[in-house]
């Protein structure tokens, strides 16, 4: 099983280390193994849970629903209701901001329009 560094971590998931450690302290990253001298070694497991992270953060979620769908990922398969029910409200959320960002793009799609029409 391979182990990876902080700063392995930091270069692998975009997070910096004061990140990593926040998300540590508040539960959202398990406790992470420590090695003899009490360095950190992060599993091959933390590093997908941190781009599950990375994923849901980029979209939007809010750190509080972040920390219910890791409760739910914890506690167990019997969660899993639960989890797709967080993640398709989340859905519903990332498409509300890709429309509105689409509708955006074809208001300045109309003005660059417009202005190579009047050079």
């Amino acid at each position: 099983m391979s182990v990876y560094t902080p700063a392995e971590v930091v270069e692998e998931t975009g997070f910096s280390l004061d990140t990593l450690r926040y998300y540590e302290k508040i539960g959202l990253l398990a406790p992470v193994d420590r090695n003899a001298a009490g360095q950190r070694r992060f599993s091959e497991e933390d590093l997908g849970w941190l781009g599950t992270i990375r994923c849901l953060r980029d979209t939007g979620m809010p750190i509080a629903q972040m920390l219910r769908f890791a409760e739910l990922v914890r506690a167990g398969d019997h969660t899993i209701p639960d989890r797709i029910a967080l993640l398709e409200e989340h859905d519903t959320r990332v498409r509300g901001q890709i429309d509105n960002l689409i509708e955006r793009q074809r208001y300045i799609h109309s003005k660059i329009s417009y202005y190579r029409s009047v050079l």
